[in-house]
């Protein structure tokens, strides 16, 4: 359960991220109410996630969810380059995260 716990903060992760780009600098309202709550509940669910997994591991797969996601939003909602190599890169991200996971069982 903490695994799944940790995916599903990874992607609360990825939502602040992109409510980071749509808030402009926390200057405007609703977007930034929006970025906080994503932040705290990723924040929170990762607190979770770590009572039963290594804090190093999580820390990582929990960026790394995050970092997969919000580059694969950014590709196909705000038209980001999607290049062989980018693309490359971020398979390089997923195999970091499943080799942790494989190694905490």
């Amino acid at each position: 359960m903490s695994w799944l716990i940790l995916f599903i903060a990874g992607l609360f992760e990825a939502a602040w991220a992109i409510g980071i780009k749509q808030c402009s600098g926390f200057t405007k309202l609703w977007p930034s109410v929006y970025t906080l709550i994503m932040m705290a509940i990723s924040i929170f669910l990762l607190s979770v996630a770590v009572k039963n997994l290594p804090i190093g591991t999580a820390y990582a797969v929990w960026t790394g969810i995050g970092a997969v996601s919000t580059v694969l939003i950014g590709i196909f909602y705000f038209n980001e380059p999607r290049d062989m190599l980018r693309i490359f890169f971020i398979l390089l991200i997923i195999a970091g995260i499943a080799g942790l996971h494989w190694t905490v069982r």
